[in-house]
């Protein structure tokens, strides 16, 4: 808690859902992901989307069911990579199976030499959500760069994914930081495009 405020902080509420989220179990973490990919995405996809998800860290709700039924009705799929400290990142074509490396911040990226990919749906980890769509990721802003970028050059659609948990009642939001279109939980969908 600040000196000159009762709110609490980022840190504070990260903390605080982080440790929810690792308290749920191995099975109610699966059960989240099936729930999740069984209801699909709340947006039409496109032929030949390139949807862009992420290698899961630190208990993180697993993308890798959606991405596979999402790749199985067409779409191109696509994972981050970190290429330059401090900057947007990068998206590179991956498929399930594919050889992955290990990032100097310990993530498995695809490799560099997959063709590049610019993502028309980025599936956005997180460590907690509020009900306007704002996030609280791990704090290097590599998310908010990226889809500032990314908004700043084309459409794109923006999908939080996390568990019921990690819902609180507000992040404090900074000007920069970028709203999300929608979150998916196991439990809902919830839509911010219309705020």
């Amino acid at each position: 808690m600040s000196e000159l405020t009762d709110a609490p902080s980022k840190n504070d509420l990260r903390t605080a859902a982080l440790a929810r989220r690792q308290a749920l179990s191995a099975a109610e973490r699966d059960a989240a992901a099936a729930a999740i990919a069984a209801r699909g995405l709340p947006v039409e996809l496109t032929a030949d989307a390139v949807v862009s998800g992420y290698a899961p860290i630190r208990g993180e709700l697993d993308p890798h069911p959606l991405m596979q039924a999402l790749g199985a009705r067409g779409a191109r799929l696509a994972l981050p990579a970190v290429e330059q400290p401090g900057q947007p990142l990068r998206f590179h074509a991956w498929q399930p199976g594919d050889a992955m490396i290990r990032s100097p911040l310990g993530i498995d990226e695809p490799r560099r030499d997959a063709p590049e990919l610019i993502p028309d749906i980025l599936l956005v980890p997180l460590a907690a959500f509020d009900t306007l769509g704002h996030r609280i990721g791990y704090g290097a802003g590599y998310y908010d760069r990226t889809l500032e970028a990314l908004r700043a050059a084309r459409p794109i659609v923006t999908v939080g994914l996390a568990f019921a948990v990690q819902q609180i009642a507000a992040v404090p939001a900074a000007a920069h930081d970028v709203a999300l279109d929608y979150v998916l939980t196991e439990r809902e969908t919830l839509n911010f495009r219309s705020r």
